[in-house]
């Protein structure tokens, strides 16, 4: 552990440098699993780290391993299983599985070359979610069907109806009757609901 917190301190120094020059950016979906690649530029056996730095503050040690085919040990809050750190001759590999939000982020790779730490590489990982952009596709979709067809009528609770009490007169008929004959009919009553 001397090691990484030695590493960590020379790495403080020059992440300006390396948030300049990110090798590469990776965009996955929430759920999926990617696995990030570094040269070794090492001839010999060396110890390979690799470390994440989020949101611009300090680097943290995410995995180590010592020459290629060696047993990776985890850094606190990189469990073994979500984090799978390997090496070959060529390649140092940080696989991360069911990757979401919180694992976005700057990784970095660096090799213990002689008497200092060489940054391999620096590689954005991004991980974005477009879930939510669908829905609203999908709402502002429903919303036009809905607009385009013809409005049905809603169940309504009885204390929701509308209640209208109409009064109709019978209309008088002319005719040549006498007026004591041609009084108006009783008032009627209708009532309507909607």
């Amino acid at each position: 552990m001397e090691s990484f917190t030695l590493i960590a301190a020379v790495l403080l120094c020059s992440l300006s440098w390396i948030s300049a020059s990110v090798s590469q950016t990776v965009e996955v979906q929430p759920g999926e699993e990617v696995t990030l690649l570094c040269p070794n530029v090492s001839i010999h056996p060396t110890q390979s780290d690799w470390f994440r730095v989020f949101n611009r503050a300090k680097p943290s040690c995410v995995s180590s391993i010592y020459g290629a085919g060696g047993e990776a040990s985890y850094c606190d809050g990189y469990q073994h299983g979500k984090f799978e750190m390997s090496s070959n001759l060529t390649t140092v590999f940080l696989k991360i599985n069911q990757v979401d939000i919180s694992d976005s982020g700057l990784y970095f790779c660096g090799l213990y070359i002689g008497t200092s730490t060489v940054i391999s590489s620096a590689i954005q990982l991004n991980v974005e979610v477009v879930i939510v952009l669908a829905v609203k596709i999908r709402k502002l979709q429903r919303d036009a069907n809905e607009e385009s067809q013809p409005k049905r009528p809603q169940n309504m609770c009885s204390d929701e109806l509308n209640y209208a009490a109409l009064s109709f007169q019978a209309k008088p008929k002319i005719s040549r009757r006498p007026a004591s004959e041609r009084e108006l009919e009783p008032n009627v009553v209708y009532a309507a609901t909607r």
